[in-house]
């Protein structure tokens, strides 16, 4: 996901995408234990996602309160 696409969404869908990628990246890892998943690729972009949503994130609660 491009951090353009991102600063599209509202903060309330942020919050929900946020909590999408971490139950994916959950999913994941513990795929990734079990030895089901061959490219883990996925997962490193998977946090890469939740970091850029949670940076925009922080900085559009940041506009809101000032």
């Amino acid at each position: 996901m491009k951090v353009i696409d991102i600063r599209k969404l509202s903060t309330a869908d942020l919050a929900k995408e946020s909590t999408k990628l971490r139950e994916e990246i959950v999913e994941l890892k513990r795929r990734m234990h079990m030895g089901e998943v061959q490219n883990t690729k996925v997962l490193r972009n998977k946090r890469k996602d939740l970091a850029r949503i949670l940076t925009v994130l922080s900085e559009q609660l940041t506009k809101e309160t000032a």
